[in-house]
């Protein structure tokens, strides 16, 4: 019941991403010292408290690298969309293929040209508003000591 609905483009999207974010999150907690987390210990916390009150706060710049990492190639998917979708679930690449006068046939390059500007907004947002983690975040596990 997953095929042509938009909770199966996003369980495809999941499954696809969920290894690429993994690996960034592993790599970003090697990076965490560990003697924050035996002093965390030490001062009778568990395993919950350690991360949602220790590491979790530490976790905006990988966080933020996911999700730029994840959201670009999302919205601009265009396989996943012709493949898995149709209609009205359909990402705004597929819409932006579509995007053809139906009474001449012909394509109307300002139409295109306005509405690829409009389609790019969101990853410029995104862009701006997470851009300043990105680096920090994906360094910050590159290099040990």
């Amino acid at each position: 019941g997953l095929a042509n609905t938009t909770s199966g483009l996003v369980l495809i999207h999941v499954v696809y991403g969920m290894a690429f974010t993994t690996l960034f999150f592993r790599n970003y907690y090697v990076s965490i010292p560990d003697a924050l987390v035996r002093a965390a210990r030490l001062d009778g916390a568990g395993f919950f408290t350690i991360f949602g009150r220790i590491l979790l706060p530490m976790s905006t710049p990988i966080i933020m690298v996911c999700l730029i990492w994840q959201f670009t190639p999302i919205w601009n998917d265009f396989l996943f969309g012709v493949v898995f979708a149709s209609g009205d679930t359909q990402p705004i690449t597929v819409a932006l293929n579509n995007l053809v006068n139906t009474s001449t046939g012909a394509k109307e390059y300002n139409v295109d040209m306005a509405a690829a500007m409009i389609a790019g907004l969101p990853t410029l947002v995104v862009y701006v508003l997470a851009g300043k983690y990105f680096l920090r975040g994906l360094t910050a596990g590159a290099v040990k000591g």
